[in-house]
């Protein structure tokens, strides 16, 4: 009898085992899946992150939008940049004869112009003799041997006027550089 005993004590152990076993592995499955609250926040997360994905998206078309607002002209400015050219040259031209009603007549012609012009973003590059040479901002047609020791690298002529449209170049200005 006393075997009898040990049996249903042997087999009242093992059952226990296999129920505690059961609720292990219940456990591990409950710790495996992820919370109402987990899943909540990683919702969260993904939506914060597409919003500001969508916020950065925004900001850098509307940039981009700008800058092409600011650069559309480019082409049509460089197309008028020899005809501006030519009012000077006229003007310089006619200033020298008697003429006093023909030179007003194309100065007006020549201000009206370049007015609108500046009113569409082009700026005339602030240029003179005596200026520092930059070869990032100015392009150096020739050099001549520099009349002082003070023009010596230093810009002695400006032989073709520079331009911006905004805050880019669309013309260097063509200079003459003493050596």
């Amino acid at each position: 009898m006393s075997d009898n005993k040990d049996k249903k004590a042997e087999e009242k152990l093992n059952k226990q085992e296999e129920d505690s076993s059961k609720v292990v592995d219940k456990q591990e499955v409950k710790e495996d899946e992820p919370t109402t609250e987990q899943l909540l926040a990683e919702e969260k997360d993904r939506f914060l992150r597409l919003f500001a994905e969508f916020e950065n998206y925004k900001k850098r078309t509307a940039k981009e939008r700008l800058e092409l607002f600011k650069t559309a002209n480019r082409e049509l400015m460089s197309a008028l940049l020899p005809v501006l050219d030519d009012f000077d040259r006229a003007l310089a031209e006619i200033k020298k004869s008697d003429d006093d009603d023909h030179f007003k007549g194309v100065k007006l012609i020549a201000d009206k112009f370049k007015k609108t012009l500046e009113q569409k973003g082009l700026t005339k590059m602030k240029v003179k003799s005596g200026d520092a040479f930059d070869a990032d901002r100015h392009q150096a047609i020739t050099q001549i041997p520099a009349p002082s020791k003070k023009l010596k690298g230093k810009i002695i002529d400006v032989t073709e006027q520079g331009y911006t449209l905004g805050d880019t170049i669309i013309r260097f200005p063509k200079v003459v550089v003493g050596n």
